[in-house]
């Protein structure tokens, strides 16, 4: 599947309709523990809001999974909430998706976080498939403080 990278931030949300409608469906169709806000269109209002922007895997002039970027002062593009459209899963969109984040990141001279504290176990063993790694606590010295940080990176040399 032909999938290339779209990106939507507010001035794309208000003037494309497909984009809204396409938004909405992507996370429409996600799993009810994975959305943090009851209704869709507030959760993704909030993320455009707060001067965030989605990275969209785009096929056939439609939206098929997004994933929020929030971007940060030390050129790291933050990531949360993926979800890929029901009937297109399992066919390689989200992996597709966060690999062409990963080149446009590189190309771009910037880093991909994830916090993953919250995240189930499956989620974190496919990260770790994608090339992100546990990034060494500045504070491990301390003896209480654990020995990795609660996020992942996606490794340079790694495979995204």
């Amino acid at each position: 599947m032909p999938v290339t990278l779209h990106y939507v931030d507010q001035a794309c949300w208000e003037a494309e309709e497909q984009v809204r409608i396409d938004m909405r469906r992507i996370y429409e169709d996600a799993p009810q523990e994975r959305m943090p806000m009851p209704t869709v269109l507030p959760f993704i209002e909030q993320h455009l809001k707060g001067q965030h922007f989605f990275a969209c895997a785009h096929f056939n002039d439609r939206l098929l999974g997004a994933v929020a970027v929030k971007a940060a002062d030390d050129r790291a593009w933050w990531l949360s909430d993926l979800c890929v459209r029901k009937t297109t899963r399992r066919r390689g969109v989200g992996t597709r998706l966060m690999a062409l984040l990963g080149d446009q990141a590189k190309k771009e001279g910037r880093v991909l976080r994830i916090e993953t504290s919250s995240l189930p176990l499956a989620d974190r063993v496919l990260l770790s498939k994608l090339g992100y790694r546990p990034v060494a606590n500045e504070r491990s010295s301390q003896p209480d403080a654990p020995a990795t940080s609660d996020f992942v990176e996606l490794d340079p040399q790694g495979k995204g």
